[in-house]
């Protein structure tokens, strides 16, 4: 194969990379005054490497000799990824403005760019290197991204932590791919799989590859916040900016989750039985402690840290049942569950008190309904189909990760999950009555207009409510197009 179709097939990143290199080097000569044209301009270079997907970079097959893979797969994520990302980028100038004694600067776009690349790396690993150089790269944006309210002690705690614990896990990752590596030979999916394969076909068990298979996945659930590793998700989302609040609960759990069913089912996939007990232990401990925990929050960040925890466990179920349906599952309920977030999250940024500081308890969204109707009801919206709720459109993401749990004779999880699913419905009902039957709170800061913002909170209450439905036709075509690649 060329060098050119090589790459070709890693266009998205390339415009990515260069965009983010353009962008640096605007932001060295324009300084904090070119923060609003690097801001649209990075948004555009996220639209152009969704351009790029349409090519051989979801169609390719195999790059640079196996260490990248150009499949629809990865092409559905870095849909989401780049959709999250742009969403991102665009709520936080007014944030920002919101914000007194901070300013957005111009690295806030770029380091959501490289952060992109990273992103785009990992759900298209075919090798252990690629995998952990792309986690790294997203990593390292993140911690600066997390902190980067400089003059806010929670925003230098929230990015303290998140190093810390990050750097912990990526030991931990790195260990596994070692023990991987020593005891298979290769980096290579396709010869670790092999080298699974053989252990399997031979009845025996290589202590070294089951040892690696743990370590390898308490590292990537680290990075989707799946319990046990789930330390630190409320203290870096209450901490951080609310627009990377909402950037970290979306795109990055949409890589971590990818990435996590692609080293399953194509590097490890000999070895199901073994990593299905981990990932159906970890669904079901997210699944539950993230519904009990969220009980007792009063802040809406770390109530949505503990709901992203919680919904992690559901797309768990997906990949536990170990089948392309339940891939195809995962995918659906990640592309649901991103909508769903950040709908929420534009709602959250719109919460400020009459002089302009932001709100963040519970307490502060009593009585919405009667002083901002069309935030109540899409707020509603959010809640009722996070929490699963029919007719919305959250229900049929639990319904498609529990079909294709019981379509693989997982009929326990199932059931428990439906179960849990209940308890994590009264909080998200808790915010539902303070809107709409507690007396209001202190006025909000009267709402200026904002077109951009007002519609992407539209356009997400209107794919989560029943008109959604429509869509589930070619979401689930193109979510079983994408599974279908890994087997």
């Amino acid at each position: 194969m060329s060098y050119s179709f090589n790459l070709l097939m890693v266009l998205p990143e390339l415009v990515l990379t260069l965009g983010a290199i353009a962008l640096m080097l605007v932001a060295a000569w324009g300084g904090t005054n070119a923060t609003r044209g690097i801001s649209i301009a990075a948004v555009f270079v996220l639209a152009g490497a969704m351009v790029a997907l349409a090519g051989p970079s979801t169609t390719g097959g195999l790059a640079f000799g196996g260490l990248y893979r150009a499949d629809a797969f990865a092409g559905f994520a870095k849909v989401l990824i780049y959709l999250a990302t742009a969403v991102a980028i665009i709520m936080a100038p007014r944030f920002f403005a919101r914000s007194p004694g901070e300013d957005l600067r111009p690295e806030y776009p770029i380091l959501m760019l490289l952060s992109s690349v990273g992103m785009g790396m990992m759900v298209s690993a075919g090798d252990l290197l690629t995998l952990y150089v792309g986690l790294e790269l997203q990593s390292l944006s993140a911690y600066v991204l997390a902190s980067f309210m400089r003059r806010d002690g929670r925003s230098a705690e929230a990015g303290l932590k998140y190093f810390v614990l990050g750097a912990l896990a990526s030991g931990i990752l790195l260990y596994g791919i070692s023990l991987v590596y020593g005891f298979s030979g290769s980096t290579d999916f396709a010869q670790i799989a092999l080298a699974y394969g053989r252990d399997a076909a031979a009845g025996t068990r290589s202590l070294g590859l089951m040892f690696g298979l743990v370590f390898v996945f308490a590292g990537l659930a680290f990075k989707m916040s799946a319990v046990p590793f789930h330390m630190w998700t409320p203290d870096v989302y209450e901490g951080a900016p609310t627009p990377v609040t909402a950037f970290f609960a979306s795109a990055p759990k949409v890589a971590a989750m990818a990435l996590a069913v692609r080293v399953a089912v194509e590097a490890m996939g000999s070895a199901a039985q073994q990593w299905q007990q981990i990932v159906t232990f970890a669904a079901l401990a997210s699944i539950i402690l993230g519904a009990v925990a969220a009980i007792g929050q009063t802040n809406i960040k770390r109530l949505l840290a503990y709901s992203s925890i919680n919904n992690v466990g559901f797309a768990l179920i997906g990949l536990a049942a170990g089948t392309a349906q339940g891939v195809a599952a995962v995918l659906t309920y990640l592309t649901i569950y991103v909508i769903m977030t950040l709908g929420a999250f534009l709602i959250v940024i719109r919460m400020r008190d009459e002089n302009g500081n932001p709100l963040e308890s519970i307490a502060s969204l009593s009585g919405l309904s009667r002083t901002r109707p069309a935030l109540a009801w899409a707020m509603a919206f959010f809640m009722f189909s996070v929490a699963g709720i029919p007719p919305l459109l959250g229900f049929y993401a639990k319904f498609a990760v529990f079909n294709a749990a019981v379509a693989a004779g997982l009929f326990p999880l199932a059931v428990i999950g439906v179960v849990a699913s209940v308890i994590g419905a009264y909080y998200y009902l808790r915010i539902i009555k303070t809107m709409f039957f507690d007396e209001p709170a202190g006025a909000w800061a009267n709402a200026e207009m904002e077109p951009v913002e007002s519609g992407l909170i539209a356009l997400s209450a209107l794919f989560v409510s029943p008109v959604g439905y429509l869509a589930i036709p070619l979401l689930g075509a193109w979510s079983l197009a994408a599974a279908r690649a890994l087997f």
